[in-house]
């Protein structure tokens, strides 16, 4: 396994969300580098257990990597000294989907807080809510609808955490997340809202 305070994190975020006896999306899974800037990008969806193809209510995060903060851990790695701590931008999507009719983003009033949970010293900040329509290709069904809530910041990592990956900080930080998006999504799912049938495969 890659020994990496980046793969720590996505370690720790796991167990959070499995903790949280959230159901992961493997296939709307990925681990991405980018050529040009240097950014490592991991991408993941979980769900409600036992909601069907696609599940009504999920969250999309998104861990991203910077390069800026690879060369920081590196000089650290090397020097053991930093001028400034690495960091982890974190962006989570919640979305509500297979809508039968358009949702007003106000449904989403009481539970789209400006700010996460205090995730260490930071908190992700909500940035919009978006609304989606989908027109079907052949006119079999008609048209559904998605709302999105979009949640953005960074996480800092503690020397602490660069020093030793076993550290438990990781755990408890992400584990805050993890509840966070558990609890909201059970808060989404009991929404009454009329929704179109899961895929039947």
């Amino acid at each position: 396994m890659l020994d990496h305070v980046f793969t720590d994190a996505i370690g720790a975020l796991r167990d959070a969300f499995s903790n949280a006896y959230l159901e992961r999306q493997a296939f709307e899974e990925h681990f991405q580098s980018d050529i040009l800037l240097g950014d490592l990008v991991w991408e993941t969806t979980y769900g409600l257990p036992g909601e069907g193809l696609p599940p009504r209510v999920v969250a999309h995060i998104t861990l991203n990597w910077p390069s800026w903060s690879q060369a920081t851990y590196r000089q650290w790695y090397i020097e053991e000294e930093i001028d400034q701590q690495p960091a982890i931008e974190i962006e989570v999507v919640f979305r509500i989907q297979r809508l039968a009719e358009q949702p007003a983003p106000s449904i989403v009033d009481s539970i789209a807080a400006p700010h996460s949970p205090s995730i260490g010293a930071e908190q992700l900040e909500r940035d919009n809510i978006t609304i989606e329509i989908s027109h079907p290709t052949h006119g079999e069904r008609n048209a559904d609808f998605a709302l999105e809530i979009t949640y953005e910041g960074q996480y800092e990592l503690a020397e602490e955490t660069l020093i030793d990956g076993a550290s438990k900080v990781l755990d408890e930080h992400f584990g805050v997340l993890g509840a966070w998006v558990a609890s909201t999504l059970v808060k989404l799912g009991d929404l009454k809202l009329a929704f179109v049938p899961a895929d039947e495969n």
